[in-house]
């Protein structure tokens, strides 16, 4: 008997630009895919803040329309 795993992709909208990722994901394992991991900023998820201490536990799904904003340093 043979089994096939399916990968399943999510179809989301990151700053205005259509994205696929590979699923499952969550707000963490996006910004460590983006390289932005560690970095000051903020994400806003179908118009909801997700505080950075949900990241690691905040799923994303397919349709997902998400704004991330870095912040940048400087005097």
């Amino acid at each position: 008997m043979t089994t096939t795993a399916s990968i399943s992709t999510l179809s989301l909208t990151i700053n205005g630009e259509a994205r696929v990722l590979a699923g499952p994901a969550t707000v963490a394992s996006l910004l460590d895919e983006m390289g932005l991991a560690g970095k000051r900023l903020a994400v806003e998820r179908n118009g909801e803040i997700v505080p950075r201490g949900l990241h690691a536990t905040t799923g994303l799904a397919d349709g997902d329309r998400l704004e991330i904003v870095v912040a940048v340093g400087g005097g």
